[in-house]
């Protein structure tokens, strides 16, 4: 495979490709590179790359001129890649493919980037490393350059070294160990000094699980997993989780009718249940079903208490146990007031929204809603505990959206139809919150 490399400063990588694994892999042919500093196709007097940009701004962009003459100069350029924190993530599985192409272009930007009508022009892919920001991209090309050389067949002289990896199968990779077989009074596990191999690649398969689930818990959502990988992850004792301090609150009153008017409506029957499932499912630290009516709450207290107490709980313990986390309040007011003095913290009140904005209560002006990203709201749940308020019927009255620390996110914010039941919006945006790392 043939790596060409457009970059400014092509001394970057002259200890990298000359030294170690890459060094052998080029004697042995197996790999080659050249380097082609754009500033040589320059035609100004200067030999200038660079200009203001268009727009005002600090920082200054990378001409296409200069660029596109270095891309034409190169005769096999093969697949061409510009290095760029808006591009396709560099994952294992998009090195693998990589690694199947004759040759690969890498285009380094610098300062504050690359015209735009240069990557249109060439339909130059771009390509992100990690969600940091370097001073150019050199060293992302240095990252790519690693990862795809060493799927390149006789690289690495085993070839099964490169499907025992972290990210090979999704998940992270099990500790390794070597001699001597006690250091700094740690033992080698005693299963890899047993001699079974069937022992050893369960052994070595539940601690991938186990270290992804401790540090990248994300990663198990899209691994291929067994049944008995996942009665291995649900048998494993966890500290608390996130969830504890996350409360659910359903309003019943103020919200909106269709009409855009404050109003109360009912409770009902499957919006019990299913927060309280949901609520159970995700380990949260209770369901507040907040109504101003007094006949409304005490339905609502005589179907807790037949599924806690009475005949419905005593036949389905299950449904007992997601119906214990219900509890019924006259509003947010009390489920503010409860909550404080259950945790002994102030919640922050996240309101959900599936408008864009909404009318103040006194005003005719209508303010556009800032709304928070769920990883955002994640971070308060390690701080404090969070409110996470719903509305019933058309959503939440404004008085309500006023009060709140944060409007989270629409579960579908970019669809013109966003109009899901409210057990269903809640059941969404939990898992967003959460997820398996709950």
């Amino acid at each position: 495979m043939r790596f060409t490399v457009l970059t400014l400063f092509p001394e970057f990588f002259a200890g990298p490709l000359t030294c170690a694994q890459i060094a052998r892999a080029r004697e042995a042919g197996l790999i080659d590179f050249d380097l082609v500093n754009p500033r040589d196709f320059s035609t100004g007097r200067h030999q200038h790359v660079d200009d203001r940009p268009y727009g005002g701004g600090p920082g200054m962009v990378m001409s296409p001129e200069p660029l596109a003459a270095a891309l034409r100069s190169v005769a096999k350029p093969g697949r061409r890649l510009v290095l760029a924190p808006s591009g396709r993530p560099l994952t294992q599985a998009f090195a693998r493919e990589l690694a199947l192409e004759p040759a690969l272009t890498l285009v380094c930007g610098r300062y504050e980037g690359i015209d735009e009508r240069l990557l249109e022009a060439e339909g130059l892919e771009s390509v992100c490393v990690g969600e940091a920001v370097l001073n150019g991209g050199e060293a992302a090309a240095l990252c790519l350059i690693e990862a795809v050389a060493r799927l390149v067949p006789g690289f690495m002289g085993k070839e099964e070294s490169g499907d025992a990896e972290s990210f090979s199968d999704g998940l992270l990779e099990h500790p390794h160990y070597t001699r001597p077989e006690v250091y700094l009074e740690r033992q080698v596990p005693e299963v890899l000094r047993g001699g079974s191999h069937a022992a050893i690649a369960r052994w070595r398969r539940e601690a991938s699980l186990k270290r992804t689930l401790e540090r990248r818990p994300e990663l198990l959502r899209e691994a291929p997993l067994d049944g008995g990988d996942l009665n291995f992850l649900r048998g494993l004792s966890r500290p608390a989780t996130l969830g504890r301090s996350l409360f659910l609150c359903l309003l019943h009153h103020p919200v909106l009718d269709k009409a855009g008017k404050t109003s109360t409506v009912s409770l009902t029957n499957l919006d019990i249940h299913d927060m309280c499932r949901v609520s159970r499912t995700y380990e949260l630290g209770g369901v507040l079903l907040a109504t101003p009516l007094d006949d409304q709450r005490e339905l609502g207290q005589r179907l807790l208490d037949h599924w806690t107490e009475g005949a419905g709980g005593r036949a389905n313990p299950d449904r007992a146990q997601a119906l214990r986390l219900g509890r019924m309040v006259t509003g947010l007011d009390e489920a503010v007031s409860w909550l404080t003095g259950e945790t002994g913290l102030a919640p922050k009140i996240v309101a959900t929204c599936a408008r864009t904005g909404y009318r103040p209560a006194r005003g005719r002006k209508e303010r556009m809603i800032a709304f928070t990203p769920p990883a955002v709201v994640r971070g308060w749940l390690e701080e404090s505990p969070v409110l996470l308020v719903l509305g019933t019927s058309h959503g939440l009255a404004p008085e309500i959206l006023e009060r709140a620390d944060a409007i989270v996110t629409p579960v579908r914010g970019f669809s013109a139809y966003n109009h899901l039941p409210v057990r269903s919006a809640a059941a969404i945006l939990v898992d967003r919150l959460l997820g398996d790392a709950g």
